[in-house]
């Protein structure tokens, strides 16, 4: 089919939740994809915060090639190697006793939902079951992840949402502070609200939370589905602020664009979770776990975690003096590699700009640029995007 058959085809077959842009990808290496017609464009949405070693790399290929000549899915009723050695590999690297695997992140939470709720249960304290969330969260859209959702558009239309879901101010530990009570199971928080906005916390404000939190015997649940795996400068954002949550959720990066999620938790916590209380069919397949393996280890064999730090800081720098230049930025936000620009005006017509000129990004919240480019991302080609972006924001202030 020709690229307009593919559009036409697919707006006519699929449901209509995406509001796609108007090219078809066909390729991609490392930074670069190239749509039917063969045009490339330099990827700073990496699927979502998704492919931090970009596209086909070339060891992920060979470990999934490798696999899918073995051994596919055999279900979680037997052992495999690949799933064990990942799950060993994040336990070791990480806060976590134990692991468990399932297919994104939004099953990621809503099994660390599950998972505190029967921490209480088994405890005897049944009563205990609200889920503390923060005002422009983004968890996922299965129901318990959108019921602690604290974004009103998203559960627009999907009432009634579940019961025992409560809200704060993200970076107000005051009035978390005062929401806690007996009934609190747990509190769940990104370390950086990503769909929220790029929202970073003040200084000790993470650390405030980890306190409350243990002074009031509540779990804390850290979702770092976006930003987890290298995406912040660290493998894990929580290691900025010197705190561990009791349970983690993981996905997007993990795979690197196979489906996979991860709840890790404590060996007290997860205690909660024997046999039979949750499951998945697909939750970590020998394919998919034998590529997210190679992930990791490539993540940190080959210094990528600390490459992203640096090369964030290089293009935080970069956007700082384009906000310099454009009267229309009014802020730099984000950690690592996931920034973003705030922008005195809706950032779409910047996107589509953009994208004319083979650059990939993404808005949201309606003003705010995010980049989340691979951590591969190099210093020429963040000077390119912001280039561009100097091009888009001047041709914009002119009409």
């Amino acid at each position: 089919m020709t690229s307009m058959e593919i559009m036409q085809t697919a707006d006519r077959v699929m449901a209509s939740t995406y509001k796609r842009f108007p090219i078809v990808l066909v390729k991609g290496e490392g930074c670069t994809v190239w749509d039917a017609a063969g045009k490339s464009y330099l990827d700073f949405v990496a699927g979502i915060a998704v492919c931090n070693l970009g596209h086909a790399h070339p060891k992920l290929v060979q470990a999934l090639s490798a696999q899918a000549g073995a051994l596919w899915h055999v279900s979680n009723l037997y052992y495999s190697s690949p799933q064990t050695e990942l799950a060993a590999w994040l336990v070791n690297h990480s806060f976590a006793d134990r692991v468990f695997f399932c297919n994104s992140g939004a099953e990621a939470n809503e099994a660390a939902i599950k998972l505190a709720r029967k921490y209480y249960h088994d405890q005897g304290q049944t009563d205990r079951y609200e889920i503390m969330a923060m005002d422009q969260s983004f968890h996922g859209r299965t129901m318990a992840a959108l019921s602690a959702t604290g974004q009103e558009k998203i559960r627009k239309g999907f009432d009634p949402v579940l019961a025992g879901f409560h809200f704060v101010p993200f970076d107000d530990i005051e009035s978390l502070a005062a929401k806690l009570g007996p009934a609190t199971a747990a509190v769940i928080i990104e370390p950086v609200q990503g769909e929220g906005g790029v929202r970073c916390p003040s200084p000790g404000y993470l650390e405030a939370v980890r306190k409350l939190c243990d002074e009031t015997q509540t779990l804390l649940i850290l979702d770092e589905v976006q930003t987890g795996l290298g995406r912040t400068g660290r493998l894990f954002a929580h290691q900025h602020f010197g705190i561990q949550p009791d349970i983690m959720t993981l996905a997007k990066a993990l795979g690197n664009g196979l489906p996979i999620g991860a709840m890790l938790a404590t060996e007290k916590v997860s205690a909660a979770f024997g046999a039979g209380a949750h499951a998945t069919t697909f939750g970590g397949t020998p394919i998919v776990t034998a590529a997210s393996l190679e992930v990791v280890r490539i993540l940190e064999d080959e210094g990528w975690v600390e490459a992203g730090e640096r090369t964030g800081a290089y293009f935080k720098e970069r956007l700082e003096a384009l906000k310099k230049r454009q009267p229309c930025i009014q802020e730099v936000r984000g950690l690592g590699l996931l920034l973003g620009l705030k922008l005195d005006h809706k950032g779409e017509s910047v996107v589509n700009k953009c994208l004319e000129r083979g650059f990939l990004i993404n808005c949201i919240q309606d003003t705010i640029l995010r980049f989340v480019p691979p951590l591969i991302v190099t210093e020429k080609e963040i000077d390119r995007l912001v280039s561009c972006l100097d091009e888009v924001l001047d041709e914009l202030a002119g009409e």
